[in-house]
């Protein structure tokens, strides 16, 4: 049986809709509609934690050989199409021998070769791709040995070729996504060796990798959860170009519902509204969350500007691998029935 939003796509696509009298949207909710980002973050390479000790999270930690299923991803990514998204962000780390660094790339990583040929296959598709690399000093593994010369010159040389190489892999690409996340001691606590840069160092080396990323000609997109810890630090700092993914993945929004660190990670969303910041808030589907990019998506439709509104993120925090399958795939129809309601509201 088909769904309301194959329905619909089917009618638009036989000239149904524009016949009928009851017009579903005036033009400028459509173009609104059509410019809004729903994007799905995709790993490549999933090695952002350095040797992991933690035994509830068996599967985070160093692999040295590329776990990649094609079909999966290849089918990932169609299944993103077909639920009218338009946006991957690829989690790219050491799953490619760059020209620039060939010894961070784990064993069978793709060539440059390889990924451009996928990109051109992904925009073909109706699908903008946009490269991640995570420079979190908690989330760098993929850097190999550099990821333990954080705030050296050689550290700033690699991170420089890297974003310079990847720009220009995707063409210029109109988002980079830096991470930025999760850069604490207790979140380290399980790793045998733990980097924490603070106060005017972290920003040193941010505001380093986004003037990398701006004289590429692209866009420095990070996670918020710096602003959790340190407000006035961040909105006294934090620049205005740089777009914003707050993340908040517990389904629940009601304040009086939640304990204090969650109303802080809700609250943030609002904080970044109110000082004017571009955003696209992020969800996941990692555990027993299902409503988690529903619940996003309405409430951030309330609560954030439209033209400060870019679009919506969703997360699967897996590897792509066929033990993971099922989520994958759910995670994105997910989205897709989260961008229909989306959609009838405007």
């Amino acid at each position: 049986m088909l769904n309301r939003r194959i329905f619909l796509k089917q009618m638009t696509a036989a000239g149904v809709l524009s016949a009928t009298p009851n017009i579903l949207f005036s033009q400028q909710k459509k173009n609104r509609k059509n410019e809004k980002i729903w994007a799905c973050l995709l790993h490549l390479s999933f090695n952002m934690w350095e040797e992991y000790i933690s035994p509830h999270r068996p599967f985070r930690g160093y692999r040295p050989d590329l776990e990649l299923s094609e079909a999966l991803w290849n089918d990932a990514t169609a299944k993103m199409v077909s639920e009218g998204m338009n946006m991957v962000v690829i989690d790219l780390g050491d799953a490619v021998m760059y020209d620039s660094h060939p010894e961070i790339a784990v064993n069978n990583a793709w060539t440059p070769a390889h990924l451009r040929n996928e990109l051109k296959k992904l925009r073909e598709m109706g699908l903008e791709p946009i490269p991640k690399l995570n420079f979190s000093a908690g989330h760098d593994a993929w850097l190999g040995e550099y990821s333990r010369m954080v705030s050296t010159k050689e550290y700033y040389d690699v991170c420089s070729d890297l974003i310079s190489e990847v720009c220009d892999l995707f063409d210029k690409p109109r988002f980079f996504h830096l991470g930025m996340d999760e850069e604490t001691a207790k979140h380290q606590r399980y790793y045998n060796f733990v980097v924490v840069r603070k106060n005017d160092l972290w920003w040193n080396d941010f505001y380093f990798l986004v003037d990398e990323v701006e004289k590429k000609g692209s866009r420095a997109w990070i996670w918020s959860d710096y602003a959790w810890h340190y407000p006035d630090k961040f909105f006294k700092m934090m620049p205005k170009s740089v777009v914003q993914s707050n993340w908040y993945y517990t389904e629940q929004f009601d304040l009086n519902k939640l304990n204090t660190d969650q109303q802080n990670y809700v609250n943030m969303y609002v904080e970044l509204e109110a000082h004017g910041y571009d955003q696209i808030p992020t969800a996941s589907y990692h555990a027993e969350n299902e409503k988690s990019i529903a619940n996003t998506v309405q409430f951030c439709e309330k609560h954030i500007d439209d033209s400060r509104l870019l679009g919506f993120l969703q997360t699967l925090w897996k590897p792509s691998i066929e033990e993971y399958r099922e989520r994958i795939l759910k995670g994105i129809e997910l989205t897709g029935d989260a961008k229909e309601w989306f959609d009838r509201k405007l």
